[in-house]
């Protein structure tokens, strides 16, 4: 997945009006702001609300369906080889977020943790460093998690 891809998406998803918060791989080099190694995949965080009209703004830049766990995750794969990797999260008034799990359980997304990063000069919305070090908590880290929970000691 690169740049470029990552761009279209977010402007698909913008144009369509579906709020989403860049997570993973990506979202540690938008907290860096900028790219720290190749990625296969954007993780994206979108509200739970509006997870049909992101799919269908997807679907429109050509994305298909590959992986469907919903509600806890639906991945699907472009025509240029990239993956989005679509987390619904259903939020509430006061504007805190949850995630169902696989294991029945919930990621929380409290407020004060979405934030703004930067993709190639772009302003970005993104998880906050605090949250990206709890996501990559509760399994066996992988080198590329590794690298990646390294780079998150360059940004604020």
């Amino acid at each position: 997945m690169n740049e470029a891809q990552v761009r279209e998406v977010l402007d698909a998803l913008e144009a369509a009006g579906c709020p989403h918060w860049i997570s993973g791989g990506w979202g540690i080099d938008a907290l860096v702001g900028r790219q720290t190694r190749e990625h296969r995949d954007l993780d994206l965080a979108v509200d739970a609300a509006r997870e049909a009209e992101a799919l269908l703004a997807l679907e429109a830049l050509g994305y298909r369906v590959e992986t469907d766990w919903r509600p806890v995750r639906v991945e699907v794969a472009g025509p240029g080889g990239g993956y989005v990797d679509l987390h619904p999260v259903a939020f509430t008034g006061d504007g805190e977020g949850r995630q169902a799990g696989l294991d029945g359980g919930w990621f929380d997304y409290p407020r004060a943790d979405l934030t703004i990063g930067t993709i190639g000069g772009r302003a970005v919305p993104c998880i906050s460093k605090r949250l990206q070090q709890v996501f990559h908590q509760g399994y066996e880290p992988r080198e590329v998690d590794r690298a990646d929970l390294r780079q998150l000691g360059d940004c604020p």
